[in-house]
């Protein structure tokens, strides 16, 4: 028997405790929204309870690699901690398969290529088509500042606006709710660098 409340208390934990404070955008809060985004997007996809359950699952590991890799490439990390962990919390071996393809799935570019993979692509991204979208990106260039001190905000803009650009939501939920806004904060870019440059 899993004990949902228990792992994410657990782990929520280790993350407040753990993750570096330069970490303003992969923060235990940001892994929290995803869980309930996922959770959501899950819901919206008529996804079984039990696929919900590893999907929350996948989201509550999924930048947990930070802690010990903070840099590109912390899926493997995530991943490799799951494995440790899970199987204390009764998760198969299957299961933990399938929780560790949507970690992965997360990583940029995204590729994911089964419907769960792609539940938890958009719930990780789904800020890019809110109004939230200017909070979390100025969060995340705060976080790429300490990595890259000269990062400029010219420079920070331009990242994004190709970002927005190359990237693509994969539910039909995020599809047909995300997109346009995305679209909207993509047209604000373009339209601030072409006007002052700045965010």
């Amino acid at each position: 028997m899993k004990n949902w409340d228990l792992l994410c208390h657990t782990i929520i934990g280790v993350l407040i405790e753990k993750l570096a404070p330069f970490l303003t955008y992969h923060d235990w809060k940001h892994t929290e929204h995803v869980i309930k985004m996922a959770e959501y997007i899950a819901q919206q996809e008529q996804t079984p309870e039990d696929d919900i359950l590893l999907i929350k699952t996948a989201a509550l590991f999924h930048d947990a690699g930070f802690i010990n890799s903070p840099s590109e490439g912390h899926e493997d990390e995530s991943i490799r901690m799951a494995k440790i962990k899970l199987p204390e919390f009764g998760y198969t071996k299957h299961e933990i398969e399938i929780i560790s393809g949507m970690i992965q799935a997360t990583s940029i570019p995204q590729n994911p290529k089964t419907k769960l993979e792609c539940i938890l692509a958009d719930a990780d991204l789904e800020y890019l088509g809110t109004d939230c979208f200017k909070y979390m990106t100025n969060r995340l260039f705060q976080e790429m500042k300490y990595i890259n001190p000269d990062l400029s905000v010219e420079e920070w803009n331009e990242i994004q606006i190709h970002f927005l650009q190359s990237h693509s939501y994969h539910t039909p939920y995020c599809i047909q709710n995300r997109t346009p806004e995305k679209e909207k904060n993509l047209e604000l870019l373009i339209q601030q660098r072409n006007s002052s440059g700045k965010l």
